[in-house]
């Protein structure tokens, strides 16, 4: 059985302001929903990732900023530090660990894999590592074994636009039981499973 991670809740004390920050690094807005005037969730994704950032009004009892150690991967640590920088994210400087040094500056000598790192924070402290890799583990996303997950998943289920728009998602929904026992197919299960694809 598949069990993909889909959504990292952060914290944080003003949506609108988190909203702006995480818009401005490019990730992509999945959903800005409000219910009954307590309840307000933004989803975003940043851009090439599976995985999705969700924060709001009443979604998560922890303080704000008390997010720490989130992980993004790229495959150019330098080029991701000008990119932060020019999109006002103040990441730190590019560093590396060392056998006595969990901050040595500069890029890991031999730019290995899982060992170029660089951080940042938004507005409300929730504090982000990015990771250079330059070959993944085998299994993970880019290698071979990864690739053909992905493809099977795709052939599987099929193809959907990296983005859905919440009010056509909802207008698309059957008043019918989402269970369809013609086919056995269990219709929730196979949109969020579309949609968790990303393809």
């Amino acid at each position: 059985m598949d069990m993909r991670l889909e959504v990292v809740v952060i914290p944080v004390a003003d949506v609108d302001r988190a909203k702006d920050f995480y818009l401005a690094l490019g990730w992509r807005l999945d959903a800005d929903v409000t219910t009954d005037g307590h309840f307000r969730v933004v989803q975003v994704t940043p851009p090439g990732s599976s995985a999705s950032v969700v924060f709001g009004t009443s979604v998560t009892s922890l303080a704000p900023g008390s997010a720490q150690g989130l992980h993004l991967v790229v495959d150019d640590i330098d080029a991701a530090y000008v990119e932060l920088t020019r999109l006002g994210a103040a990441p730190s400087e590019v560093f590396h660990h060392t056998a006595t040094d969990a901050g040595a500056p500069g890029p890991d000598p031999g730019r290995r894999g899982y060992g170029s790192f660089l951080s940042f924070s938004d507005p409300d402290g929730n504090g982000w590592v990015v990771m250079e890799i330059t070959t993944g583990l085998p299994g993970r996303e880019g290698s071979a074994a990864g690739d053909a997950d992905k493809e099977r998943r795709s052939e599987r289920y099929g193809h959907l636009p990296p983005r859905i728009a919440l009010d056509d998602t909802i207008a698309t929904q059957p008043a019918t039981p989402r269970h369809d026992p013609d086919s056995g197919r269990d219709r929730d299960r196979d949109f969020l499973l579309h949609y968790a694809a990303g393809d």
